[in-house]
């Protein structure tokens, strides 16, 4: 029987809390502008999405406002990306912490994936009060029934960035290169995701190939729903979600096996 030793991650649900209190203050405490970049870096690249894919390359949007459009997808794989960059160091990064004082490992990547979630919030918020421009000042956006799935997309993502990131945690005590090999990945991601595209804009002999993405059903599901034009499929947001749960299980169980001997490799 698979032991996922989930129970011990409840019994230290106070130190998860903990930690999320510690990541969230430690990353801007010595900041300028502190949490406002919280709402300047899905700006700054919104904007740039709009002149480059939208002035330049004039790329669709299904006749969606660029801003917006772009906005959404920024929302979403923002807090994925994020959130998948940050747990793939968890053992790295903490190696000292983890030689020295027993707690369950499974709460360290496990309150970084929490804390992503408050600056998800606000910048979410950030995305409503655009939203809420467009909607009162056009007659383009035709939000639906289906926001009701926001918090399942939301669960989704941060399930998906929790288990890619634990894979590649443990896969990273003993291979270093595999954390520069990441971060070009995701970059590499985000045009294999309906983020600076609709779905309706893949060419047919492509379409499996972006589909084959998890992240790609929840993008769009997100901006079907906000801003009423896009692809949505209960099939497709079906298998996001089972493959997300599969990736889970995996990264939990070689988080768990390579956590007993990860001193000997970093």
């Amino acid at each position: 029987m698979l032991d996922l030793r989930l129970g011990d991650v409840w019994r230290y649900r106070d130190l998860v809390m903990l930690f999320v209190r510690r990541d969230f203050v430690s990353n801007y405490k010595q900041t300028i502008l502190g949490p406002i970049w919280f709402f300047i870096q899905p700006l700054l690249t919104t904007i740039t999405f709009y002149i480059i894919f939208g002035r330049v390359a004039q790329l669709g949007t299904d006749g969606i406002p660029a801003f917006v459009f772009y906005l959404a997808g920024n929302t979403v794989w923002g807090y994925f990306s994020q959130s998948l960059t940050a747990v793939s160091t968890v053992f790295t990064t903490n190696a000292a912490m983890f030689s020295k004082v027993y707690f369950p490992r499974l709460t360290m990547p496990l309150s970084i994936v929490i804390s992503n979630l408050v600056r998800f919030g606000i910048q979410f918020g950030l995305f409503l009060v655009v939203w809420g421009f467009y909607l009162l000042t056009t007659d383009t956006l035709h939000p639906n029934w289906l926001m009701l799935l926001t918090p399942l997309l939301v669960v989704l993502m941060g399930l998906l960035s929790l288990g890619l990131g634990m894979i590649f945690s443990a896969l990273t005590t003993k291979y270093r290169d595999l954390a520069m090999l990441l971060t070009f990945g995701v970059q590499l991601a985000l045009y294999a995701t309906p983020v600076i595209y609709p779905l309706s804009k893949v060419p047919a002999k492509y379409m499996w190939l972006i589909l084959a993405n998890p992240m790609s059903s929840i993008t769009e599901t997100f901006r079907v729903a906000f801003l009423g034009s896009g692809t949505f499929s209960w099939a497709y947001l079906g298998y996001s979600t089972i493959a997300t749960l599969i990736i889970l299980l995996f990264g939990i169980l070689i988080f768990n096996r390579v956590e007993k001997s990860f001193t000997d490799t970093v």
